[in-house]
């Protein structure tokens, strides 16, 4: 008996972490409450009063679109698509041109998101759906 209750939570767990994003559970504004550069040297984070001074966000749109604000003025947008626990971003810059980059899902959860970028200058966002 206890092998069978092990073996479900282990395919319960690996099904978890391999499950893919559904687009619904995105759409709406999610507040950063925790910005952190782990991977920096050394590792570096956005304070608490920063965050509550510029009161940044994302909001994903039905229509695929995404907007970042900080300090009350866009500082990224464009469309997102989905591949598995990656939001795969093409951002507008401001000549009109785009360039492609993916967050890694962490975690979703309700109304608890958790996503990163990668690379030394990487950063990872929690955010919560208002």
């Amino acid at each position: 008996m206890k092998r069978y209750v092990l073996l479900i939570l282990i395919a319960t767990f690996l099904y978890s972490c391999n499950s893919s994003i559904n687009a619904g559970d995105l759409y709406g504004k999610w507040k950063y409450i925790k910005v952190e550069k782990p991977h920096a040297y050394p590792p570096d984070s956005v304070s608490t009063s920063e965050l509550r001074a510029q009161a940044p966000y994302i909001q994903f749109s039905k229509d695929n679109l995404y907007v970042i604000i900080w300090g009350g003025t866009p500082l990224s947008h464009g469309k997102f698509s989905l591949d598995g626990k990656n939001i795969l971003i093409t951002e507008v810059l401001a000549d009109g041109s785009t360039r492609q980059f993916p967050f890694w899902v962490m975690s979703l959860k309700d109304k608890e998101i958790i996503f990163e970028t990668k690379g030394d200058d990487g950063s990872r966002v929690t955010a919560v759906k208002e």
